[in-house]
């Protein structure tokens, strides 16, 4: 029997489509080659936008004509969010509502003991490990609560299994990763369950890899964590990424976003401050209803002063079912693309001044092509020869030698 797996969404989406996928190995299921039919097809897909609804939609009718007489299952936000029109796809043989009825849909399929976590993460060379689901915050253009509202922290000893597995295995960067990571934990009537307390329990691991947390809010970046960054350099990466979505205190309320402006370019800037050259990351929301020039210039001013060395930025799209999609005040697309290309120019010249600044310094570097890796300041770095394949995936200190916009190069033991 084969089996053929599509992801589409975050990165905790790309996990548990692992989970699935080591789950149909276990099974003796065998992972279908380009061009071959399968017989079963699993999309996962995401709801955070109608566009990303509408990619889903699309990809699951290619797959059916692709792959004639398959058994086509659906799972994922878009799934638990409208289920019935994704069922009415001619082909589609069965929509998993919930997340939670992933674990009886791979019963039915003949798995008798379900796996505590995964082993392998597809062919790359770092690895997500979900630690936590559900976001009950609110905020008003997002349709997460609707569709995973409740807060589920996995218990540390499966997640240190976990990462001990994959270790073993071969992935060298662990990353950790949840719909609300900073929300681990916060369920527990344990007080001492949370995300510093997980992070301390990782990094007294003996296996050799690095750690790297993904999405936080800035607030949840506690002394304690901080503190164990700074404690170990060679285990945890010094990369943060904080959102903060706008740099306007009218559009932060209109988002019903939990801190305005200042009291989060304080906290970034005392977390900035202990260390050397941190890698600070962050998402930007423009052209929210109602966002006027000046409360654009206002966010532009506050990435500048904080100087991210990475912002993803997105264009407001109404997603229905949220209280933002039915703001009357729209920002048209055009003047959208207008803010969103000048915020743009704006990170790739901070990008650039921040690879600029990490000339001479010593790095961890992940190869990951014969070519080059990644930095643990989250940075591409290209390698002046090609390397030694048996190298990729494994762990490098280089000494960076220049930068050009915003590659850094070095050169690389490859013995």
């Amino acid at each position: 029997m084969f089996f053929r797996l599509f992801t589409l969404g975050c990165k905790v989406n790309q996990y548990e489509t692992e989970y699935v996928r080591n789950s149909l190995l276990r099974l003796g299921y065998a992972e279908s080659e380009p061009g071959h039919v399968a017989d079963i097809v699993i999309v996962n897909t995401c709801t955070v936008t109608a566009a990303s609804e509408a990619k889903g939609r699309k990809v699951i009718r290619k797959l059916i004509r692709e792959n004639p007489g398959a058994e086509v299952i659906v799972m994922g936000c878009s799934a638990t969010y409208n289920s019935k029109q994704l069922l009415n796809i001619n082909g589609v043989s069965k929509i998993i509502t919930d997340k939670q009825g992933v674990p009886d849909f791979l019963r039915s399929l003949g798995l008798a003991e379900l796996p505590n976590g995964i082993q392998t993460f597809g062919e790359r060379h770092r690895a997500y490990v979900k630690v936590q689901d559900g976001c009950c915050v609110g905020c008003s253009y997002c349709i997460i609560p609707k569709v995973r509202p409740t807060l589920r922290s996995r218990p540390e000893n499966d997640v240190l299994e976990e990462i001990q597995t994959l270790s073993r295995n071969g992935y060298r960067e662990i990353v950790l990763t949840g719909i609300h990571l900073g929300h681990y934990g916060a369920e527990s009537a344990n007080s001492r369950q949370n995300l510093a307390a997980l992070v301390r329990r990782i990094v007294e691991m003996k296996e050799p890899f690095r750690l790297r947390l993904s999405s936080l809010e800035a607030v949840e970046v506690s002394e304690e964590l901080i503190d164990l960054m700074l404690q170990n350099p060679q285990r945890i990466c010094p990369h943060l990424h904080l959102s903060m979505q706008s740099g306007s205190d009218e559009v932060l309320y209109r988002m019903r976003r939990r801190w305005l402006s200042e009291p989060f370019v304080r906290r970034c800037e005392e977390i900035i401050s202990r260390f050397d050259r941190l890698a600070l990351t962050t998402d930007i929301i423009v052209g929210f209803p109602g966002e006027t020039e000046k409360q654009f210039e206002e966010t532009c001013q506050i990435v500048e002063r904080l100087r991210f060395s990475k912002i993803h930025i997105f264009r407001f799209s109404p997603r229905k079912g949220t209280e933002a999609a039915t703001f009357s005040d729209t920002v048209s697309l055009p003047v959208q693309r207008v803010r969103a290309v000048r915020l743009a120019e704006i990170a790739k010249q901070l990008r650039t001044n921040y690879a600029a600044l990490l000339v001479g310094a010593a790095l961890s570097v992940l190869p990951e092509t014969i070519h080059g890796g990644t930095a643990d300041r989250y940075l591409n770095v290209q390698f002046q020869k090609t390397v030694n394949p048996q190298i990729l995936g494994q762990l490098r200190e280089v000494r960076i030698t220049h930068s050009l916009g915003e590659t850094l190069f070095c050169n690389i033991n490859d013995d």
